[in-house]
């Protein structure tokens, strides 16, 4: 076994691979750029090295810098985790030409499952059932549009050195084609160097079902079950599963099996995932490979009891197998839940900022846990623009789905991100949806339930604001050691001691009193809808609030638990029901202050303009495109916020954009 290793990734898998190396015996170093200097990756191995600027280009995709600190710290093997160098197979043949592990395939397989086009043919000699496509050398654009025409729209461009969703588009009509190509092959040469497609049939109402295979060097392989991520948003994973609803016996062994036949057909070593698209009907066809471990690799961990990362260190390292496909077996069901930082209420734009709360549930981070939290930050720490938008990963484990359902549900409710925009709440909404809860899958779900999912309210006002309040005068009990109604600056001569609280979501302004009688039970009242009010802190962020209807004592009264963080004027709210942010406007602190400008192309975020679809002087429409920006690893179509004439470009394809960057004059038409 080694007795050290390199980890050439960041972020939640390399502080997974530490930890499972720590508890072998196995000391581990760390790789990180200059933005990555205090992140929990590096505390958490024994050494680091510092390789490069921020960008990945600089530092996480510089081989030879990685593998110059392998060589000078002493370690014997190179842990590529995932994304990054994990599927460069130049990276693998040079970690081999240096005398150094790479704890992964050989080089030759990668290269084989890396260009889908050949792993297409390869999977076609093999006998793996293939869906009906175009997988040639031949990139001619105008060819390509042939193709697609013969296959039949829909149709799926693929970038052929791609995963993770990028440089990916369904077409769903023939105008669309030569666009969506262009912005493929963008995409695909940012994020891969190489802008090779391949199209293939867009199957409807596909599921996208993946087998877990492993291989060793004595040449056996084996398949640990299959996982179910059809909820997916931009072809990119939103909640996965394991097992597979509704998969028989019978058909999960012929996956398994097709799926051992494309890993052996290639000679594979170590972790690897063999994707399929599965009919309605139960049919499938093989998508791709993964020549890695796969971020949702927790769902098989739990259901299996097996640590996957532990597998591949000792298959490394030239051991056999632990288990045999006899001895492996299905225990429960599992669930993991991609935290990110995006609005999905803006087409899932990733977010940047601090992690000013980060509060998990109660959770441990053994194989399987009724709850495990998977995570490279903690409160405090920022999400940048530089690297993808994963805050952490949410597993739970239950006896059934059911059961795992509801605790999904409530770990997500007692989820307490703040500082940045985060996708929980859409996560719990997702998993309540009724075609998740009834097994109602495929890769269309999401908008499929677009009114379930998007433009809900999240916690109901009258509960966010007596929060609000409550936090105000624990603030105030707190501060001034006193009950804020025994304040002698508040005197009256007779009559109900009230206090006013100017409450804002957004631009919406609500009237809130709290009133106080001279017997009886306080009142609040929000919009002039009145209900009675008492409140336990325990601190100034936890709150017992009670809540009744003033019709009559004791009269639909509700007993609520909610947590209050302050940013600012902004108090977020968490309760059992859900979240909300309102903001405790100071009215005299923001007198005189106007509105803010509006109808301007801003940046949403940092990143780098790839391409401008308007020049000077052109009349546009309110929604239409104008421009294309990349960043956190995807690119992002901007469009015009009103109806104008474009007066002036302010920036050139090529250059780096700061958050709330002004792309361009808008003047009227």
């Amino acid at each position: 076994m080694f007795k050290k290793i390199l980890i050439a990734n960041r972020g939640e898998i390399a502080c997974r691979v530490a930890a499972t190396a720590r508890r072998m015996g196995i000391q581990t170093v760390a790789v990180y750029s200059e933005a990555d200097a205090r992140a929990q990756h590096v505390l958490a191995c024994d050494e680091a090295v510092l390789i490069g600027g921020p960008a990945p280009r600089d530092s996480y995709l510089q081989w030879e810098r990685i593998l110059a600190a392998a060589k000078a710290t002493g370690a014997q093997a190179i842990h590529p985790g995932y994304g990054f160098l994990s599927e460069n197979e130049g990276f693998a043949q040079a970690c081999a030409e240096a005398g150094v592990v790479f704890i992964g395939p050989p080089a030759s397989a990668i290269l084989a499952m890396g260009l889908k086009a050949e792993s297409k043919r390869l999977m076609e000699a093999a006998g793996v059932p293939l869906v009906p496509g175009y997988h040639g050398a031949d990139q001619d654009p105008a060819l390509l549009k042939r193709e697609a025409d013969r296959i039949g729209y829909p149709v799926l461009i693929k970038a052929s050195a791609g995963g993770g969703g990028k440089g990916m588009r369904a077409v769903m009509a023939a105008e669309e084609f030569d666009a969506a190509l262009a912005s493929c092959k963008r995409e695909a040469i940012n994020s891969f160097g190489d802008d090779a497609v391949l199209i293939e049939r867009y199957v409807q109402r596909p599921r996208h079902i993946e087998i877990q295979v492993f291989g060793d060097t004595q040449g056996d392989c084996v398949y640990l079950f299959e996982r179910d991520c059809s909820v997916q948003r931009r072809h990119q994973k939103v909640l996965e599963e394991a097992p597979a609803p509704g998969m028989t016996a019978e058909r999960r062994r012929e996956m398994g099996e097709a799926a051992v036949a494309a890993a052996k057909a290639v000679g594979y070593v170590g972790a690897g995932t063999v994707e399929f698209i599965a009919e309605q009907d139960g049919r499938f066809y093989f998508m791709e490979m993964n020549t890695r471990l796969q971020v949702e690799h927790p769902v098989t961990e739990a259901i299996t009891g097996l640590d996957l990362v532990e597998w591949q260190l000792r298959v490394a390292a030239g051991q056999p197998l632990p288990l045999k496909q006899s001895e492996l077996r299905i225990h429960g069901h599992a669930i993991e839940a991609r935290i990110c930082a995006e609005n999905p209420e803006a087409g899932f734009l990733p977010a940047t900022g601090s992690l000013d709360v980060l509060r998990w549930p109660a959770h441990s981070s053994f194989v399987r846990s009724d709850v495990r939290v998977d995570t490279g930050v903690v409160e405090g720490d920022a999400i940048s623009p530089y690297y993808d938008s994963m805050v952490a990963k949410l597993i739970v484990w239950g006896e059934d789905r059911a059961q795992a359902l509801a605790r999904l549900d409530a770990a997500l409710a007692q989820t307490h991100i703040v500082g940045l925009q985060t996708n929980v709440a859409f996560l719990r909404r997702c998993a309540a949806t009724q075609s998740f809860t009834g097994a109602d899958l495929d890769t269309g779900l999401i908008e499929r339930e677009r009114a379930a999912l998007f433009g809900q309210p999240g916690l109901p006002l009258d509960v966010a604001a007596a929060a609000v309040v409550a936090h105000s005068l624990a603030l105030e009990a707190r501060t001034q050691d006193a009950d804020p109604w025994s304040r002698r600056d508040g005197f009256r001569l007779t009559g109900d001691a009230v206090r006013r609280f100017d409450l804002a979501e957004g631009a919406t302004h609500h009237e809130i009193q709290l009133r106080r009688p001279q017997r009886g039970a306080m009142v609040l009242s929000v919009n002039g809808v009145e209900q009675t009010f008492a409140v336990d802190s325990a601190s100034p962020e936890r709150h017992v609030l009670l809540l009744g209807n003033c019709e009559g004592e004791g009269l639909g009264q509700r007993r609520i638990t909610v947590q209050t963080y302050a940013r600012g004027e902004d108090v977020t709210v968490f309760a059992p029901q859900g979240s909300a942010t309102l903001t405790e406007v100071d009215v005299i602190a923001h007198a005189g202050e106007g509105a803010p400008s509006a109808g301007r192309l801003t940046a949403p975020m940092p990143g780098k303009l790839v391409a401008l679809l308007v020049k000077a002087g052109d009349a546009v429409k309110a929604g239409q495109a104008l421009a294309v920006m990349e960043a956190m690893k995807m690119e992002h179509t901007l469009n015009s916020p009103r109806d104008g004439k474009v007066a002036e470009l302010l920036y050139a394809v090529g250059d780096q954009l700061s958050d709330g960057a002004e792309l361009l004059r808008l003047e009227e038409a």
